[in-house]
């Protein structure tokens, strides 16, 4: 039985709606992301790309606090891709975070847990594959 991108997740995926840029080599795009959790996201886009390709990420957090949102830029690896299915029903793809440095990983950690408070969601379920330390660093 073929498992579902949705049931292998590690870590609980919060909905939001937070506009990303991303560049695949010389392409850069705009599309909006529909879910984040401390191992990825799922980027809503009618023309993903492929299975393996490697992202260059850029978004900037909701207002959290009083604090001025500054940019979250990371890479990311194209995981799985849907033209009709994915979350909610839209096209796109699941995008897993490559992260390259214990800061850039510290903020993420830290808008999750936000956004997890903000929406009444368990914070605890937000982060626990942060615990296990799998988030994939590349340094």
């Amino acid at each position: 039985m073929k498992t579902s991108p949705q049931n292998r997740r590690r870590a609980r995926r919060l909905p939001v709606n937070i506009e990303v840029d991303y560049a695949a080599d010389s392409t850069f795009l705009y599309a909006y992301i529909t879910d984040i959790s401390s191992m990825g996201i799922f980027i809503r886009t009618d023309d993903p790309c492929a299975v393996g390709s490697i992202l260059r990420l850029r978004f900037t957090p909701p207002l959290v606090g009083e604090r001025p949102a500054q940019p979250i830029e990371l890479d990311g690896e194209v995981k799985w891709t849907t033209s009709q299915h994915g979350p909610n029903g839209q096209p796109g793809m699941g995008i897993e975070f490559r992260i390259r440095s214990e800061k850039t990983r510290k903020r993420l950690m830290e808008l999750v847990r936000a956004i997890a408070y903000l929406t009444g969601h368990d914070a605890d379920d937000a982060d626990d594959a942060d615990d296990e330390g799998s988030a994939s660093p590349t340094e």
